[in-house]
């Protein structure tokens, strides 16, 4: 049986999971007092954005977009991981207390909107 891949959904959590990062990147630049303009965005932002796409690579999330078990766990983990590596190589600070701050807020926005999405899906049943 071949599966159907609901393009509109697709479209949906990739903009949803970039659109996140971004605000992750937002909150943490504002709660440090640094500038909100785009190029300290972009400078903040690029490396979680790369570990993104690797983890949409990596797992298919294109198959099943917004499955907890392995799609959101592959894309959060690719997303932290690889973030934290291209800043620690482009020089742009790995804290503890950062990584720990992010790993928890990244957990929240992508594991959190699949796991929303599921309760108000099975809800709806």
């Amino acid at each position: 049986m071949v599966r159907r891949i609901d393009s509109r959904q697709v479209t949906r959590a990739v903009v949803l999971d970039i659109a996140l990062v971004i605000v992750f990147v937002l909150i943490g630049r504002a709660s440090h007092g640094e500038a909100i303009d785009v190029a300290g965005v972009a400078t903040t932002a690029w490396p979680f954005l790369v570990g993104l796409l690797v983890g949409w690579i990596a797992m298919r999330a294109w198959r099943s977009p917004s499955r907890v078990v392995w799609t959101a766990v592959g894309i959060y983990a690719s997303t932290l991981v690889i973030g934290m590596l291209l800043r620690l190589a482009s020089a742009q600070g790995v804290q503890l207390a950062f990584v720990i701050v992010a790993a928890i807020s990244l957990a929240v926005f992508l594991l959190g909107w699949r796991l929303l999405a599921r309760y108000l899906a099975g809800r709806r049943r």
